[in-house]
């Protein structure tokens, strides 16, 4: 049976392949849309990168549709110096897309997809949460029709700061405003996508795929993972990590916890509280996924790679 998802994106080399997941063989997953936002590198470019990923997979009616440009209070914060300029340096893909996005802004796209549905849509937001966020503040009545939000964001620890993931710092004031809308909240943090690393071993699977969609995947990773040298024993697939789990949720382990958003300390902006033992007794209000089956995690992204 299809899922019907809302990809809410930044590309950003590992939105782009989370894209590349979705909307492949192995997926029963159905994009009703796909939304950008200001993130890794400003939101024209990221547009163009949702557009550019589109045209290689073939998602040609699948609307696109531009939204914040900014975060709600805070100035924005790009991550050039991980996707490049263009927020997809070291591809050769076509530098000006076919597609074109819709003329909607992408805040009214998820009210009317949201409002017009039978609650049957998981919001994928795999950038900060500004869209999201300004979506709940619009038409508040959108919550109750979320079957889910399943978002790359957060951890017990940070890659921005030492306390604060890129994704919740980049908008802390929207990922404030989501956390505690009462919406049901899946959270791939950065404790388990930094499981799911494309070692070296891995890629030279992915190499020998015959087909443009791993190639271009392969040159990402090539790209991507200067990142990474130095710290880890390749580059951290993030965001194809909520896509993989909405594809076969048993790759994952996920807790029940409590998780809020620091949005005032000096050192702590940003931070993902995560109470795992109900120190604060508050309401549980997310599952935190804490582990995935790497064997199992990779079969399944080259499997998708294949089937193009």
């Amino acid at each position: 049976m299809e899922k019907k998802i809302i990809i809410d994106c930044d590309p950003g080399h590992d939105d782009a392949m989370a894209i590349i997941l979705a909307a492949s063989g192995v997926s029963h997953l159905q994009i009703e849309a796909i939304t950008t936002v200001a993130g890794n590198v400003g939101v024209e470019k990221n547009t163009r990168n949702a557009l550019k990923i589109c045209d290689l997979v073939g998602l040609r009616d699948v609307p696109v549709a531009m939204g914040a440009d900014r975060p709600l209070i805070r100035e924005p914060l790009e991550a050039a110096h991980v996707h490049g300029k263009s927020g997809l340096d070291g591809t050769g893909l076509p530098e000006k897309p076919v597609k074109r996005t819709v003329d909607t802004h992408a805040v009214d796209i998820l009210i009317d997809k949201l409002m017009a549905s039978d609650g049957d849509i998981t919001l994928v937001p795999i950038g900060p949460l500004t869209n999201i966020a300004m979506a709940i503040r619009k038409e508040p009545l959108i919550v109750s029709k979320i079957n889910e939000i399943t978002l790359m964001g957060g951890g017990t620890y940070g890659n921005r700061t030492s306390v604060a993931e890129f994704n919740i710092y980049a908008d802390a004031e929207a990922a404030r405003i989501v956390f505690e809308s009462g919406a049901p909240i899946t959270i791939f943090g950065l404790d388990v996508t930094h499981q799911a690393l494309a070692s070296s071993d891995k890629l030279e699977e992915l190499t020998v795929i015959d087909n443009l969609a791993a190639t271009t995947v392969a040159d990402m990773i090539t790209f991507y993972s200067n990142a990474y040298k130095g710290n880890f024993a390749g580059a951290a697939l993030h965001d194809p990590c909520p896509i993989a789990y909405l594809i076969d949720p048993s790759i994952f382990e996920l807790r029940q916890v409590r998780a809020d958003i620091e949005t005032k300390g000096e050192f702590t902006y940003g931070m993902t509280v995560v109470d795992f033992k109900g120190a604060t007794g508050k309401t549980l209000n997310a599952r935190f996924a804490t582990w995935l089956d790497q064997d199992r995690f990779w079969q399944l992204f080259l499997d998708a790679l294949r089937s193009y």
